[in-house]
């Protein structure tokens, strides 16, 4: 039925009735947006975002029966560009497609020249990275631009707003508005490596945004 619907508004939709077959398909092609269903046969479907996530930039919109705050929260913060809960108005699936699929096209989208750097209100520049605060985007020095979600950008000021810090895990979430009573600061970790995969020129080994064992994390605006 959402296929059929989605195919009604002009997209060109391929069905899958699992992890397997969604992986098959995925050896041989690329589409601009998956919608997920938590509920897939054969595999948990937060696996499998965890997984695409982990080597793709493709988004994922969630579909889910139950709208548990703990698989919202997990699947958001292992990547989910948005999420329905089940069942759900196809109208408004068809708008949360599109808007998604603008969101990634913006952020896919090069900037042909760099504008200078700019100074001042709304700017913050650490590293090879600018980033507009009011716009939540961030800016190389090669000028490629990529736009930062909202929970991305609340955890990033945070940091800016407090450098040299160490600011522990449950300090994070309350400067960053981040507190879900269902939820757990381990999944601050996960909000980080992303930020870290945008931010840093190796995200593995991070200069500026670093793990204080035993105490949480210090941003460290010079790298050092």
């Amino acid at each position: 039925m959402v296929g059929d619907y989605l195919r009604m508004h002009g997209f060109e939709v391929t069905l899958c009735d699992g992890g397997g077959a969604l992986r098959r398909h995925l050896a041989g092609a690329t589409p601009d947006l998956i919608v997920l269903d938590l509920n897939m046969p054969e595999e948990d479907g937060l696996s499998i975002v965890r997984d695409l996530k982990a080597r793709s930039a493709i988004p994922i919109i969630m579909l889910t029966a139950t709208a548990s705050p703990i698989d919202r929260v997990v699947g958001l913060e292992l990547g989910a560009d948005d999420y329905l809960p089940k069942p759900c108005e196809l109208r408004e699936l068809v708008a949360r497609v599109r808007s998604v699929l603008r969101r990634s096209a913006a952020q896919a989208r090069p900037v042909e020249t760099a504008p200078p750097v700019r100074e001042g209100r709304g700017w913050s520049r650490f590293g090879r990275v600018e980033v507009d605060t009011e716009t939540l985007r961030l800016r190389d020095e090669a000028g490629t631009e990529q736009v930062l979600t909202r929970s991305e950008f609340a955890l990033l000021k945070a940091f800016l707003d407090n450098p040299k810090r160490v600011l522990s895990r449950e300090r994070l979430l309350d400067l960053a508005d981040a507190r879900d009573p269902e939820a757990f600061d381990r999944a601050i970790d996960v909000r980080i490596n992303r930020i870290r995969k945008k931010v840093e020129p190796d995200p593995g080994n991070p200069r500026f945004i670093r793990t204080v064992r035993g105490l949480g994390y210090v941003f460290r605006p010079e790298g050092d």
